[in-house]
């Protein structure tokens, strides 16, 4: 048979995508005869390097005259010379990445946006029906500055000021200096090989350092090879991959030896934790030692922590269930079980009470400490509302003095939309769908089922969760609440 004939587009892609390996002759590559490059080196290089004088602009391989792009995480390069990734379209706001926010498509790195939007990740809306006053309160950062000082108020949303055209003021409130990306020998964002995130450099396959200054190696399947861990993680999950070694997450803030170790960080010291060894610094309740992960216990103890004496009349099962009581953890996650009793932690704070330590009146306290708004008294982590107050903290009253348009416009978000869809709107303020218990916020706009977890309990049961993160109680730090860092008993 015949050549196969191509029209010039699919030419194009087809030599963007694939290096010629049959045995027949190849009619891929005009630069090609029988699968054998007519260019001489120098000019097949002229042919794929850019104006800055980069081959493939950095991000691939020249194969007679033609780039073949590289695939990384995330996204992929593609273009004549690989100039082209998408990935820079991405716009960080409410702390998830959205591209172009669906109100245009990402053509080579740029935003193109639909009618009636603008901005470099299409954010702004050209003609705004939102009141003045409500959108630069939509603009003010969590210090009650608009903008930062950064930048100006368009509708609910930060135009961030950048005056040198680069772009390095980012972030919902243009809270975020980007010039910390910088590196300090090219002046380029993250040395050309990697992304910025609000002064932070993520680093594209390959490359390492505070501004992926440095390249590995050994190529990114070798890497990955070296740091996948028996069960077939990356680093068992619980650590990043760096030039083949990784990197295991260091869970102790006071700068001591981390609780993960191992080659692939596959041993976990936080295993051997039982909920009240977090008040000392005992492994496996103090009465084994903590090998991997897994507890060897002393003689006359049991369990998977180590938890239950052989003298007990009860089994580790009984005195389980004993001190579970309605919950599915012992003593509700907030004390020591021990032969079917429950001592309440932490000692001394009468807070936490009852037969299965199962009144918690913390919940009562909003992130200030003050409890029940101060409107209510605490019943058993629960509140109980004076008269003409209501809410989950007796935060809303029941009478409004304010009409129904002027409550929802203070209850509208940037996009018109009145507490996010996700609640109703009383007196000003949104009153979140009790179905759906994870949404919270201003304007119910958090989802707090990305606070962390540990033991099984939202924020370890040792602080609230704010618009999907952690704020702890006094006496503990940690993502998830989980480290105590105040007296041991």
């Amino acid at each position: 048979p015949g050549p196969v004939q191509f029209n010039l587009f699919e030419l194009l892609a087809l030599s963007l995508t694939y290096v010629c390996v049959t045995t027949q002759p190849c009619f891929f590559f005009p630069s090609q005869v029988g699968g054998v490059c007519k260019l001489t080196t120098e000019s097949s290089l002229r042919r794929c390097k850019t104006p800055d004088g980069k081959i493939c602009s950095g991000r691939g391989k020249c194969d007679c005259g033609i780039c073949i792009c590289e695939a990384r995480d995330p996204g992929k390069f593609y273009g004549p010379r690989c100039e082209c990734h998408d990935w820079v379209c991405q716009f960080e706001t409410y702390a998830v990445l959205y591209f172009t926010l669906d109100r245009g498509y990402c053509d080579c790195g740029i935003c193109e946006c639909d009618e009636g939007w603008f901005g470099d990740a299409c954010q702004f809306q050209e003609e705004c029906n939102l009141p003045s006053k409500k959108s630069k309160e939509l603009c003010k950062n969590p210090q009650g500055v608009v903008c930062s000082n950064r930048g100006t108020c368009h509708c609910g949303s930060c135009m961030c000021e950048n005056e040198d055209n680069r772009g390095l003021v980012t972030g919902r409130f243009c809270e975020c200096d980007d010039s910390d990306c910088l590196d300090e020998d090219t002046g380029e964002v993250c040395g050309g090989h990697g992304q910025c995130y609000c002064g932070n450099c993520y680093c594209a396959a390959g490359w390492h350092g505070d501004k992926c200054e440095f390249q590995c190696d050994i190529s990114p399947w070798e890497s990955k090879r070296r740091c996948t861990s028996p069960d077939g993680k990356i680093c068992s999950n619980r650590g990043s991959c760096v030039c083949g070694e990784c990197n295991c997450y260091d869970v102790d803030p006071s700068g001591d030896w981390g609780d993960i170790h191992g080659d692939t960080c596959e041993c976990d010291e936080r295993n051997c934790h039982a909920t009240y060894d977090r008040y000392t610094d005992d492994f496996c309740s103090g009465n084994g030692q903590c090998n991997c992960g897994r507890c060897d216990c002393k003689e006359g103890w049991a369990g998977k922590k180590c938890e239950h004496p052989v003298s007990c009349s009860l089994s580790l099962e009984s005195s389980v269930k004993k001190c579970r009581g309605k919950s599915n953890l012992p003593c509700f996650g907030r004390g020591q079980c021990q032969c079917g009793q429950c001592t309440c932690f932490p000692p001394g704070d009468s807070r936490v009470h009852g037969k299965n330590c199962e009144c918690d009146d913390r919940q009562c306290e909003g992130i200030g400490g003050e409890v029940c708004g101060g409107h209510g008294y605490c019943s058993c982590g629960r509140c109980i509302c004076e008269k003409g107050w209501f809410g989950k903290l007796c935060q809303f009253p029941r009478s409004c003095d304010m009409s129904d348009t002027e409550s929802k416009e203070l209850c509208e978000t940037s996009d018109g939309v009145i507490c996010s869809g996700k609640g109703s709107c009383h007196c000003g303020k949104c009153i979140c769908s009790p179905q759906d218990w994870w949404v919270s916020g201003e304007y119910c706009e958090c989802d707090d089922r990305e606070c962390d977890k540990h033991d099984g309990l939202t924020c370890t049961g040792n602080g609230l969760c704010n618009c999907g993160n952690c704020e702890c109680w006094d006496g503990w730090t940690g993502n998830a609440c989980e480290i105590w860092m105040g007296t041991e008993y």
